[in-house]
C-alpha cells in the first residue's frame, strides 16, 4: 500500500514537472546560446512575456488556426526585440546589464499593455499530447513521461542534442566558444564577433519567446499579467548551474518544476507541516522552487571558494563584455 503511494506520489510529481519545466528549458537553452557567444543577456523575463502576448494576439485577433504559426509569431516577436537588444550591446556597446534589465522591465510593462483585454481569456488553439491512438490512457507510466505536447520534446531532446552536438563537435561550435572565450584571438582567425553575437542573440531571444508561447498554447492555456512569474530569472540561474552545459540546463530546469509540481501535488493531497499554518504554508510552497534554485546555483560557487572548481563550469571568459576590434 505504502509503495503505490509513493509511486503514484512520484508520477504525479514527474507528470507535472515535466511541463511546467518546458518554459525554463527553452529560456535557459537560448540564454546559454547567447552566452556561449559572450553576451549577457537579462531580459528574459520581457521576452517570455512578449512571446507568449503575441502568440494570443495571433490566436484571438489574427484568427490562426495553427499552434505552431503562433508560437511562431511570439518567436518573431520576442527576435526583434532580441534584435534590438544586440543592436545596442554588441553595436553601440551599451552595458549589457542595464539594457537587458530594460529589455526585463519593458517586456513585461509591453506584454501586460497588450495583454489587458484577454486577462482569464481561454486559448482554444493548443498543442495537443502525442498520444498514438490513445491506446496509453491507462498507463500512468506512459503518460508521466512519454505523453507530452510536441514542443516539450524538442525542448528536452532536440534543442539540446543539436545544441550539444553543434557546440562540441563542430568547427561551428568552436568558434563560438572562440567569441566567448577570447574574441579578439577569434576575430583574428577570421571570425567575425559582431555578428556571431547579433545572430546568437536574437536566436536565444526567440527560444525565450517560444518559451512564453509555450505557456499560453500549452501549459496554461490563458493569458494573465505576468506571465512569465519568474521564470526567466530561474532560466538566467539554471543556465550558471549547468556549468553552461545544454543537458546539464535540462536536469537545473528539471529540479525548478519538480519544485513547483511538489507545491502543487502537496496542496492537492492535503499534506501539510505541523510547524506552519495553511495559508503559511501555501507561501512557502510557492516560494520553494526560488530557494531550491537559489541554493543550487550556489553550489558552484562554494566549490571554488575551497579550490575544487573545474573549467566546465567556468563561465565563458570574456561574458558581458564589448569587443572593438580597435581594442586589439
Amino acid at each position: 500500500m505504502m509503495l503505490a503511494l509513493i509511486e503514484n506520489a512520484f508520477l504525479s510529481l514527474a507528470g507535472s514537472a515535466i511541463p511546467a519545466s518546458t518554459v525554463v528549458v527553452l529560456a535557459a537553452t537560448g540564454v546559454l546560446l547567447n552566452e556561449r557567444v559572450g553576451v549577457m543577456n537579462l531580459g528574459q523575463e520581457g521576452l517570455i512575456g512578449i512571446g507568449a502576448v503575441y502568440s494570443v494576439i495571433a490566436v484571438s485577433s489574427w484568427s490562426v488556426g495553427s499552434p505552431w504559426i503562433a508560437m511562431l509569431v511570439g518567436m518573431i516577436a520576442a527576435a526583434v526585440a532580441g534584435l534590438v537588444f544586440a543592436l545596442f550591446v554588441v553595436v553601440f556597446k551599451a552595458s549589457q546589464v542595464l539594457v537587458g534589465l530594460a529589455l526585463a522591465l519593458g517586456g513585461i510593462g509591453l506584454s501586460n499593455q497588450l495583454g489587458t483585454n484577454r486577462n482569464g481569456t481561454p486559448i482554444q488553439v493548443q498543442f495537443q499530447e502525442v498520444n498514438p491512438g490513445g491506446k496509453f490512457d491507462d498507463n500512468d507510466f506512459f503518460e508521466a513521461f512519454l505523453f507530452h505536447e510536441p514542443p516539450v520534446y524538442l525542448a528536452y531532446i532536440v534543442i539540446p542534442a543539436f545544441l550539444w552536438f553543434l557546440l562540441f563537435r563542430t568547427r561551428h561550435g568552436m568558434n563560438m566558444r572562440a567569441v566567448g572565450e577570447n574574441p579578439a584571438a577569434a576575430d583574428a582567425v577570421g571570425v567575425s564577433v559582431t555578428w556571431s553575437r547579433l545572430g546568437y542573440t536574437v536566436l536565444g531571444a526567440a527560444l525565450a519567446g517560444a518559451g512564453g508561447a509555450y505557456m499560453v498554447l500549452s501549459f496554461t492555456p490563458t493569458w494573465s499579467p505576468d506571465i512569465a512569474r519568474g521564470r526567466g530569472w530561474v532560466a538566467l540561474a539554471v543556465v550558471i548551474f549547468a556549468g553552461w552545459r545544454p543537458f546539464r540546463a535540462v536536469a537545473g530546469a528539471l529540479l525548478y518544476g519538480g519544485m513547483i509540481s511538489l507545491g502543487v501535488t502537496a496542496q492537492a493531497r492535503g499534506w501539510d507541516l505541523p510547524a506552519l499554518e495553511a495559508r503559511d504554508l501555501a507561501f512557502f510552497l510557492s516560494m520553494l522552487p526560488f530557494l531550491v534554485t537559489l541554493i543550487a546555483i550556489l553550489i558552484p560557487a562554494g566549490a571554488a571558494k575551497i579550490g575544487r572548481r573545474v573549467r566546465s563550469t567556468a563561465a565563458p571568459a570574456a561574458l558581458a563584455t564589448p569587443y572593438s576590434r580597435e581594442d586589439r
